[in-house]
């Protein structure tokens, strides 16, 4: 079932404008598209500035010590890091194939994560908005892994039929949110792979753990989905390379696991489901952090707030314990997701 109901005129012109778009990033080469991709950034986020402020906020949030001109300078990198991932949507197809991948990717830290997907247990893959998200999934499909990944359809339904095409030409599977129950626990129960770009905003409902510092709402379907069918968490990346004197081609990647979390690391967890979710989020973090100019800052991610939050009351005790309970937790960051009125011991 395809995205919300439009007009008939608006959907063809949305869905011709992006195929001629498309169609001119493809006939010019991708790495010389590349080298000219930062400029359009820059122009697109002079021309946003609802997202510009949105991502200033969110960096501000963060990086409270940085100054105005550090903060602006990270917001160019977030749009110019964008126009360059819309160029390489495009041209991923041809520039990444089975006889050609090879030159263009470097591997680190994939030994535990290779060994798990190559077992008959099942595996959760988990990733955030940074570097170029759709094309680890892609490359992990051309490498011959077994992977479906869940994706949000686009409300266009000929865009999305078209990404859709793209996505899957390689052997990758989407899974949209039409048929995604069924789906995920089908691939859980043969023991296949799972794919989240699982930093998204999961509303009041969803669980608080810590993120970049503060709390961050947390889809809980990843942690449960991992209980349920004992599957690990693999959590990884593709960030984009500089050029170097030595290879200037814009076009590089290299793909990691920042964290392995296993079935016995939480097996002696008082709440596995809230170790195993804020465990990721901190991988999720770790890899925001050593490349901050490649992430999504626009991205809603602190959107919801907790409702103790929200009333004006202190943090459940349940909450507290869960924190306090986490290996990695330190005095600074217990601190940053204190309220005021936890730090006055209301």
């Amino acid at each position: 079932m395809p995205g919300k109901q439009r007009h008939p005129v608006r959907v063809w012109s949305e869905y011709l404008a992006a195929r001629a778009l498309a169609a001119g990033l493809t006939a010019v080469d991708l790495d010389r598209t590349l080298r000219v991709a930062p400029a359009v950034g820059r122009v697109l986020g002079r021309l946003d500035r609802r997202h510009a402020e949105r991502a200033a906020i969110n960096i501000r949030r963060v990086y409270p010590d940085w100054d105005e001109e550090r903060v602006q300078g990270l917001v160019r990198a977030c749009f110019e890091n964008l126009a360059k991932f819309a160029v390489e949507v495009v041209h991923t197809q041809r520039a990444v194939t089975p006889d050609n991948w090879a030159d263009r990717f470097e591997w680190e830290n994939l030994d535990r994560s290779i060994e798990r997907m190559a077992s008959d247990r099942p595996v959760l893959m988990v990733t955030g908005h940074l570097g170029n998200w759709e094309l680890l999934g892609y490359i992990m499909a051309v490498l011959g892994f077994d992977l479906d990944a869940l994706a949000r359809p686009l409300d266009n339904h000929k865009l999305n039929d078209w990404v859709l095409g793209m996505r899957e030409r390689r052997g990758l599977r989407i899974i949209t949110k039409w048929d995604a129950t069924q789906r995920m626990l089908g691939v859980m129960e043969r023991g296949g792979a799972l794919g989240f770009v699982a930093d998204q905003n999961a509303g009041g409902r969803g669980m608080f753990v810590p993120f970049m510092g503060k709390l961050a709402s947390t889809y809980k379907s990843i942690g449960l989905l991992a209980l349920q069918h004992e599957a690990s968490v693999v959590c990884g990346y593709a960030f984009r390379l500089e050029p170097t004197a030595a290879d200037s081609r814009p076009f590089r990647y290299r793909v990691g696991v920042a964290d392995v979390i296993d079935p016995d690391d939480w097996a002696d967890k008082r709440d596995p489901l809230y170790y195993i979710t804020a465990r990721f989020n901190r991988a999720l973090e770790s890899m925001v952090r050593s490349q901050p100019d490649q992430y999504l800052w626009m991205h809603r991610r602190w959107k919801a707030r907790p409702r103790h939050e929200l009333s004006g009351k202190p943090m459940p005790k349940a909450l507290r314990r869960n924190l306090e309970e986490l290996p990695w937790m330190t005095d600074e960051l217990m601190a940053s997701c204190l309220s005021p009125l936890d730090m006055a011991g209301g």
